[in-house]
Order: structure tokens, then sequence, then C-alpha cells
């Protein structure tokens, strides 16, 4: 027994000295054989002959130090240490192929993550199906997304914290693309107790003259701010802004404690709040628009997916 032990130290140690270091290739190999125990089938499914298979195996035997299969001329067996490997090297391979399968999947813009800023009104409009649809197409991605004002998704989009922004078009900075998405018209939004709030149907323009109107900041949306007061302007009177305040959201709620009337994106008529009520304007009205913003260095393919794909499921109007 001694002498059988110094044998198999003396052939598979000092003869088949370890190397560290094994080839994949050799790996693939092995693992195919160990699965056939049939050097003749394992050559067939590898697309090799027989006697380049038997060397591959017999050197990767060299390089681990161990014999892994024991052959004769009718049977092939795993050795403990084969079995080992058999275990171990199908974890491997498919570890292998799987990080080739990402690595394939974020060249074509399917496997990542993608950062979203957006602005209140979306979120009550077309962002939900939108997103919907996106997941179920691209269900590799990882969204995060946040609810923020054009102006600061503008700076994060330079500065590369934001991939996609969805702000108040049209957007006017350097090195910042966008593409017009949606456009939604304007409504009223009133304090339910507001004889406004009696009527049933659309409201002329003229109506509002004298109201206290509740506003956002004209550096929120500059075009859509002067496109409203020189509405107002041409119908003859000017609008009596009382309150200014950034966030749609908080506008309604101003609105619902009878602080003055507002005027909104047409999607907001989907955020339903106590003690307010939303009619719409008579004729023409300015409309609210949507873009896609990036920047124009972002060359992540997730990033282009994705502007294609709001840009072929974009909603004109609302």
């Amino acid at each position: 027994m001694w002498r059988l032990q110094v044998q198999y130290i003396f052939r598979y140690r000092l003869i088949y000295p370890v190397n560290k270091k094994m080839d994949l290739r050799k790996l693939r190999y092995f693992v195919v054989t160990a699965e056939e125990l049939h050097f003749g089938r394992a050559a067939q499914r590898l697309g090799l002959s027989q006697p380049p298979l038997s060397v591959q195996i017999q050197a990767l035997e060299r390089e681990l130090g161990v014999l892994l299969l024991e052959r004769d001329r009718r049977n092939v067996k795993l050795t403990t240490a084969g079995s080992t490997l058999l275990h171990q090297g199908r974890k491997v391979l498919a570890q292998l192929e799987l990080a080739a399968d990402l690595t394939r999947r974020a060249a074509r813009g399917e496997h990542g993550t993608l950062s979203i800023g957006f602005i209140t009104p979306v979120e009550y409009s077309f962002l939900p199906g939108v997103l919907r649809k996106y997941r179920r197409r691209y269900p590799g991605i990882a969204l995060q997304l946040r609810e923020m004002m054009s102006d600061a998704q503008i700076k994060e989009l330079r500065d590369g914290t934001l991939d996609i922004g969805i702000v108040n078009a049209p957007i006017r900075a350097p090195n910042i693309r966008y593409q017009e998405i949606s456009r939604d018209p304007v409504i009223i939004a009133i304090p339910s107790e507001h004889s406004l709030a009696r009527t049933s149907g659309p409201v002329p323009i003229k109506r509002l003259a004298g109201e206290d109107t509740i506003m956002f900041p004209r550096n929120i949306a500059p075009d859509l701010f002067d496109e409203i007061i020189g509405w107002c302007r041409e119908s003859g009177f000017s609008l009596r802004i009382t309150q200014e305040t950034q966030r749609t959201q908080t506008i309604i709620s101003l609105v619902s404690a009878g602080l003055g009337i507002a005027i909104v994106p047409g999607s907001m008529r989907n955020l339903k709040r106590k003690g307010v009520r939303y009619r719409d304007f008579r004729g023409d009205r300015p409309y609210v628009r949507i873009g896609v913003a990036w920047s124009q260095g972002n060359t992540s393919p997730v990033a282009e997916n994705f502007v294609k794909f709001v840009a072929a499921n974009r909603v004109h109007s609302i």
C-alpha cells in the first residue's frame, strides 16, 4: 500500500507538477468528456477527433497534478478529483456563458441601468403606460426614477448623474439634445366652492380676468409662462398671479385650499383632490410641451434605446 501511494505521488505530483492557471478550453473539453464518459462521443460533441481530445485531457491533468479520469480499453470513470472538477467546471462555464450573454445584451442596450428624471405632469399622463411597455420590451434594464424639476434635470444631464430627462420643452441648453414627445392642452383647476366650478362646459379665458391665480415661476417653463401671459393679454386682461410655486401637485393643493384658480396641464385632471374641479378652456389654448432630453455625449445603447422607444410611443396630445 505504501509503495502504491509513493507511485501515485511520484506520478501525479513530481511528473505532473501543479500549474495554477487553467485553460478554459481544456476545462470545457473535460466537462463534455466527463458527461459522456466516452472519448468518441465527447469528441463528436466537440467537433474534434478523438486523439487530440485525449491529448488535451492529459494536458489538463498535468496542469492540475491530479488524475481526473480512470480509463482502460472499455471504460472511462471519474476519479474523486474528476467529480469535483466536473461539478465546479460546470458552474464556471455557466458563469462564463452568462457573462458573455450579459455583455452582448449590454452592447445591444438590453442589460444595465437607466436613471430617468421626470416632471410631475407626466406621472399623471403617459409615463406609467410607457414604462410598462418599456419594462416588457427590456426586462433586463433596472430603472431608477426620480421626480425632478426640468432645470434640475438639465444640470444632472450635464453632470452625467442622470441618463434621461423628461422635461418641459423646448430645451435651449448647450450639449443637451431633446425630442418633443407630447403636447398637453392646459385646463383650469378651480376651488369647488368657486362660481366657475358650477359651470359644466368649457370656460372662456376672459372669465379669468380679475381672478386670483396660482402659477409656476417663469424660470420653470419660460415658453409656456410667456404663452399663457400673452394669451390673456390678447383676450384683453392681465393675469393676476397671487401665488407662485414650483410643483404642480402643490398648485393643486393650494387650489383645494381655496387660495385661487390655476392654469395647469390637462393631465392633472387625473389627480383627484377633494375641493378641486377641472374645466376645459373654450377655443384655442396653449399646450404644455413635453420632451425627452439627454446629454449629447451620452452614447449608452441603453439610453439610445429608451429615446427611440419613447419616440415610437409618443403622445401628441392628451
